[in-house]
């Protein structure tokens, strides 16, 4: 007996899908190995869109400031890029961004990846819950405010050095200098690691770990023989995403460094509105983004995308 529509409520939503799912007839038959890409397009478009800013901004970083009508001159030059190798400033932020870069990504997969492993390799139900909720719940808490609370923490008058005084102890300057940044950014940063290592140690089976230890390995030599070269994948993508987000970081410097400790995101916000100078924060933003890329390719180059090894076979 066919099914009748009317007779079983039907969902709309449901007639809706029919409708659309008859127009594949309508797609020529020869063109069916296409079909699987359409679901680019949007992706696609959103690439398309992102590279005609950057257009926009590279244009924007080829004009030098009039300085008579703080607009930028029609003429093209480099003017901004010579101004960035000549300032000492500007080569102390970017080498202080790369080295914050290095730093936060090494001490935030080193803490990344035993809670990943923990919370993977868990065998109580309780414990990977409770490890998961913690992972999830900065999410839930904006960036800003996440520095916001630090300075609560690390403030003059904040919960640290309150105690401190408490004891007798004399107040101590844990805010607005450069570790006080790389502590705010670890923090940022770690749920992000651990997410993406995550699924590369889940990938391995224990199985592995077994036959290491039944060959007579201890569990530190199991785990920096097998595990972690068998991890390497997810070690690398966490590595690349904490470096290059660190890289353009701006919130944390800003609130955490209190104006001392810029990073070059920092200097390109104060290019465009503090000295008026969209020819000069655009450049400064092309350095930013050829730093980045320049990072990302090189890892690549060396290690495969996502699923490659150094040794460039599929592990």
């Amino acid at each position: 007996m066919p099914f009748n529509h009317q007779s079983h409520n039907y969902p709309i939503t449901w007639r809706i899908l029919d409708r659309v799912e008859s127009l594949a007839a309508v797609w020529p038959k020869r063109w069916a190995s296409l079909t699987g890409y359409l679901f680019l397009v949007p992706s696609l478009l959103l690439v398309f869109v992102l590279v005609i800013g950057f257009a926009y901004i590279f244009e924007y970083s080829l004009h030098e400031l009039d300085i008579a009508t703080y607009r930028l001159k029609d003429d093209y030059s480099l003017i901004n890029y010579f101004a960035f190798f000549k300032s000492a400033a500007y080569q102390k932020v970017v080498l202080r961004s790369l080295a914050a870069s290095a730093i936060v990504t090494v001490i935030t997969v080193f803490l990344a990846f035993p809670y990943g492993y923990v919370m993977v390799r868990a065998t109580s139900a309780f414990t990977r819950k409770f490890l998961l909720i913690c992972l999830f719940l900065p999410f839930f808490i904006g960036q800003v405010v996440r520095a916001y609370g630090w300075l609560i923490i690390l403030g003059k008058e904040g919960l640290l050095n309150t105690f401190l005084t408490s004891l007798g102890l004399p107040l101590v300057d844990l805010i607005y200098n450069y570790p006080a940044v790389l502590l705010g950014l670890v923090q940022y940063m770690l749920p992000f690691a651990v997410l993406l290592i995550s699924p590369a140690i889940t990938a391995i089976s224990e199985d592995f770990e077994l036959a290491s230890e039944g060959l007579g390995a201890n569990w530190i030599q199991t785990f920096r023989h097998v595990v972690i070269p068998m991890a390497l994948p997810g070690i690398i993508g966490s590595s690349v995403v904490v470096f290059t987000l660190t890289l353009t970081d701006f919130a944390m410097p800003e609130i955490l460094g209190g104006g001392t400790t810029d990073f070059i995101a920092n200097s390109i916000y104060d290019g465009f509105f503090q000295i008026s100078n969209p020819g000069l924060g655009a450049a400064l933003a092309m350095i930013l983004v050829t730093l980045g890329s320049a990072f990302v390719t090189v890892i690549f180059a060396m290690a495969g995308t996502g699923t490659l090894g150094f040794s460039g076979k599929v592990q």
